[in-house]
């Protein structure tokens, strides 16, 4: 199974890679053997990779990593770069390759000291691999001086090092960064598509993953975890059932403070799963020993590690909400089609008499403002309002309609 497998409904781009793959492997090739390298060649120092959220930015840039690292024998026979089962292949898709360094945003922006180091690597050549990889996920959450350290190493790459930077649009990325990336878009996959990958990939009953992939409209990751993990599912559930306890007041600020302590509690329980690990993990490496005192000088090491786990847990809990509020968006996208009389699926099929009952007892004018209301709740989110306060305005809203 290939690298490029994991590309739900991305043919054409996984196309394009795949040829950048082979002419950079044809470019490496001649280099070792003192060869002129290829004349004609698709492949780049820097790549910009953009499309909707769910429709894969991140797996389409580690799938293209772990091809320029693929060291498979059937190489030399013509086969393809990116078999998928090498040891380059394998550690760059999970994240373990010396050559792919990745960078993600653990608070709301990449802060300049969390690209210095990479910065600094890019310029190095590979220590084992073929290339030298830079994958930065969130390309939209770098700053202004995080942004211009990328800019400096994008100018003027070493030659055997790439960039792959990964953002929701191309607009999010400045203009003299984005200026020197070849870009690539992808779209949303089909619904038909999405649970194919399930089936598929995930063993998953082709019922339930036409139902979560019509749920999630075409979001790979998120029908993924709807169609493996039941406290997922519940969440969900829960969701869909707000638009029904907003009737009253009381109920509207109840029903708010529950949804932020869902998602405080989300994220509560994947730091306690990580941060013990990365805390012992970082005291084993600056010497102490077990349940022991640190070294002198090296409390500073573990005060920026809380730190940065406390940002993480804040963008964690935001992720949680901003799933929410797309699940929200999906249920009254499906009210609002049901008063129009549209022929489109719905989407939330397994809440269809919440939604018939909602359509019957509003009109379409009061859905469009309610579809306002939650996109307004994540704008506030994204201005840092106090999560609960924002959750209440929407809340309220709702209930105003």
């Amino acid at each position: 199974m290939t690298v490029w497998d994991d590309l739900v409904g991305q043919e054409r781009v996984s196309e394009q890679l795949a040829a950048a793959a082979r002419d950079a492997d044809a470019f490496v090739t001649a280099a070792a053997s003192d060869a002129p390298p290829p004349e004609a060649s698709r492949m780049t120092h820097a790549w910009l990779f953009t499309g909707p959220p769910g429709a894969g930015r991140n797996q389409a840039a580690r799938a293209f990593a772990a091809a320029l690292q693929c060291v498979s024998p059937d190489r030399a026979l013509g086969g393809a770069p990116g078999c998928g089962f090498c040891d380059g292949c394998h550690t760059a898709l999970v994240g373990t390759h010396a050559d792919v360094s990745t960078v993600a945003a653990v608070g709301s922006q990449i802060l300049v000291e969390a690209m210095r180091d990479t910065v600094r690597k890019s310029f190095t050549a590979p220590a084992n691999g073929r290339w030298q990889v830079i994958l930065v996920e969130d390309a939209e959450r770098l700053n202004e001086k995080s942004a211009n350290a990328v800019l400096k190493a994008v100018e003027e790459p070493a030659p055997r090092t790439v960039w792959l930077l990964c953002a929701p649009s191309v607009e999010d990325v400045l203009p003299t960064i984005r200026s020197r990336c070849r870009h690539l878009v992808l779209s949303t996959p089909s619904v038909e598509a999405v649970a194919d990958m399930l089936v598929r990939r995930e063993g998953i009953e082709p019922d339930v993953a036409a139902a979560v992939a019509r749920a999630t409209q075409g979001h790979v990751d998120r029908a993924r975890r709807l169609a493996t993990d039941p406290a997922a599912r519940a969440r969900r559930a829960a969701v869909l059932k707000l638009p029904l306890r907003v009737e009253d007041v009381g109920g509207a600020l109840r029903a708010a403070q529950e949804l932020v302590d869902a998602a405080a509690e989300d994220a509560k329980q994947l730091a306690e799963e990580r941060d013990g690990k990365e805390t012992e993990d970082l005291k084993a490496a600056l010497g102490a020993a077990q349940g022991g005192r640190l070294p002198r000088g090296t409390a500073g090491a573990v005060k920026d590690l809380e730190e940065m786990q406390k940002r993480r847990r804040t963008r964690t809990q935001r992720d949680s909400l901003d799933v929410a509020l797309a699940d929200l968006t999906s249920f009254y996208r499906d009210v609002l089609a049901l008063q129009l009389g549209s022929r489109i699926a719905l989407a939330n099929t397994d809440a269809e008499d919440a939604l018939e009952r909602l359509a019957r007892s509003s009109t379409p004018e009061s859905t469009l403002r309610r579809i306002e209301a939650i996109a307004a709740c994540g704008e506030a989110l994204d201005r840092n309002v106090a999560p609960l306060l924002a959750v209440e305005a929407m809340t309220m809203a709702l209930r105003a309609g």
